[in-house]
């Protein structure tokens, strides 16, 4: 288990760098994670509770995008929270932007408890995924 905070981001940037989204959510992840999206994903409402459901919103995600790379920077730690900005390469395979490969520019607040990540809530600007 990660000493601080800090490891905890420096681990998850890392897994996240490497595509391995659904890994460092069954490495790092509290049983009791709140997940708070800028708004609801197709069959997911914006915000999520509980491991199994972060879990499978990630999976749906993987299973409908290309993901051709991840770029992390971060983590920069504050307290018990730390931010991750993510830059995705990515093809979606559904809705509006089908078959249209973009970059997603996002920030990600995370907080961390007793070594796991307890809350996320991501940031980003959604019309640029249209």
């Amino acid at each position: 288990m990660p000493d601080s905070t800090l490891d905890v981001g420096r681990q998850l940037a890392a897994l996240c760098a490497e595509g391995r989204f659904v890994d460092a959510i069954d490495a790092l992840y509290a049983d009791d994670i709140v997940s708070v999206e800028c708004v609801a994903m197709e069959g997911h409402p914006r915000e999520q509770r509980g491991i199994e459901s972060v879990r499978a919103k990630n999976v749906w995600w993987i299973e409908n995008h290309d993901v051709h790379g991840v770029e992390t920077l971060g983590p920069y730690p504050h307290d018990d929270r730390f931010v991750v900005v993510f830059k995705i390469d990515v093809t979606s395979k559904v809705g509006p932007s089908a078959g249209k490969r973009m970059t997603i520019e996002e920030a990600v607040v995370y907080t961390a408890k007793d070594g796991k990540i307890v809350h996320e809530a991501f940031f980003y600007d959604v019309s640029t995924m249209v």
